[in-house]
Formats: C-alpha cells, sequence, structure tokens
C-alpha cells in the first residue's frame, strides 16, 4: 500500500510542476499582450485580433491550468502534512496572491475587449515582473523549508 500512495505521490508531483510551468508561461504572456494590445487603435481589427488572443491565452491555457494547479497542489499538501509546516502557509500566501493577479488580469483583458486602457505600457512591464519574483520566492520555500 506504502507503495502505490508512494507513486501517487510523484505523479501528483510531477503533475503540479506542469502545470505551474504552463500557468506560469501564460502569466508572463498576457501582460506582454496587453502591451501590444493597448498599442492598436480601439475598435480596430487589431485590436479586436489581440483582444481575441487574450481570451483564448485564458480560456485554453490559463484559468486550465490554474484549476489544476491548485488541485494537485492541495492533494499534495495533504499528502505530505504540509499544513502542519510553516514554510506551507508562506507558500499559500504567495500562491493566493498569484491566483488574485490571475484575476485581475483577467479582469484587464475585458477592460482592453471594451477599449479601457488604464495602465501605461511602462506599468504593464513593471507588473509582468510580479510573476517571475512571486515564483522564485515559492521555490525557495519550497526546496529550502526555511520555517
Amino acid at each position: 500500500m506504502q507503495e502505490i500512495l508512494g507513486m501517487i505521490y510523484y505523479w501528483l508531483k510531477a503533475g503540479h510542476i506542469l502545470f505551474v510551468i504552463f500557468w506560469m508561461a501564460g502569466l508572463f504572456m498576457l501582460p506582454r499582450f496587453f502591451i501590444y494590445h493597448q498599442e492598436s487603435e480601439p475598435g480596430s481589427r487589431e485590436d479586436l485580433a489581440w483582444a481575441e488572443r487574450e481570451k483564448r491565452l485564458l480560456k485554453i491555457i490559463l484559468n486550465p491550468s490554474l484549476i489544476v494547479v491548485w488541485a494537485l497542489g492541495l492533494a499534495l499538501a495533504f499528502s505530505i502534512g504540509a499544513f502542519a509546516q510553516g514554510w506551507f502557509y508562506a507558500k499559500l500566501a504567495l500562491v493566493l496572491g498569484l491566483s488574485a493577479y490571475h484575476g485581475w488580469m483577467a479582469g484587464y483583458a475585458r477592460k482592453l475587449a471594451r477599449g479601457e486602457r488604464a495602465l501605461s505600457d511602462r506599468n504593464l512591464r513593471l507588473l509582468n515582473e510580479v510573476p517571475g519574483v512571486t515564483a522564485a520566492l515559492i521555490v525557495i520555500l519550497v526546496i529550502i523549508k526555511p520555517f
């Protein structure tokens, strides 16, 4: 029985890592799409094309990856008893923050599709750093387990 549980753990872990990669790739791509989108004339063919690309990225890659990352991540946490470890709560807070960032970006995509351009290219470029910094902190927490 222990062998089966051990194998399930590794499959959960592998799946979690793969879907984190997909999710992060999308989180890096979407702000870049926003920068290009904002350069287009509202209502133009290019504007509509960028809105469609953003919608597809969210629907096909980002949203499904987010769901699978959470499902597999929680399964992993339960399987290793992570809820009794301090580092896990710091990781959980960062993942919650990254999930909120994901939700904010989905909302901004809807704004851009309506022709609203609330942020500058510079702000979008700075926001593009959020997933990278957050991922670095999460990896350190998971590997080092400092507390």
